[in-house]
């Protein structure tokens, strides 16, 4: 997902494809990629987005996580690595501590707040704020364009992730969609 969020400001998409590491299950359609998930949001992504952001419990699962789940952390900051290429610990371990910071739980975020901020100078405050409601967005984002993929597919929704399964769930059932969503425990942690 290489996500837009003004003309100026948005994220790159990670250069590996799971198909690749995995042929055969791509060839028996068992994994699927290719699919327009980049660029700038719809309105319906965004109001979808809007929804998760006001939502105080999951609000409270998405800190939950920024705040207790490594794997959760390594999608919205940057870890080092050690000499085999495993992710030891977050790079600059102050900017995860900002984004860790408990008044952020219930600091009220939109799309367009963060839009407005990422075209302006900022201050340190408003940086951390924008840090903040990046990651927020990012991860509703990725969410939203889950279940779209799930309906237009009909397929079931899968990670490894149990803060993601979480916050899907909340998603899915606040706003009456229907979806499997699996969680599936990963080895090798």
């Amino acid at each position: 997902m290489a996500l837009q969020l003004s003309p100026m400001m948005g994220t790159l998409a990670f250069p590996d494809r799971m198909g690749d590491d995995y042929p055969e299950l791509l060839n028996a359609g068992r994994i699927v990629q290719g699919h327009s998930v980049s660029g700038t949001m719809s309105l319906d992504v965004v109001e979808a987005v809007d929804r998760d952001l006001a939502d105080q419990l999951w609000r409270s699962s998405f800190h939950e996580a920024l705040t207790g789940n490594q794997q959760f952390q390594r999608g919205l900051v940057t870890f080092a690595q050690d000499r085999q290429g495993n992710s030891t610990k977050p790079a600059d371990p102050t900017s995860l501590l900002k984004l860790q910071r408990t008044e952020w739980e219930s600091t009220p975020f939109s799309v367009e707040a963060i839009k407005v901020l990422s075209g302006k100078r900022l201050s340190q405050e408003e940086a951390d704020h924008y840090d903040y409601g990046f990651a927020l967005i990012k991860t509703a984002v990725s969410l939203i364009y889950t279940i779209q993929l799930c309906q237009q597919m009909s397929l079931d929704a899968a990670t490894d992730s149990v803060s993601h399964h979480r916050l899907l769930t909340r998603t899915c059932g606040r706003d009456n969609v229907t979806l499997t969503n699996r969680h599936i425990k990963r080895e090798g942690y």
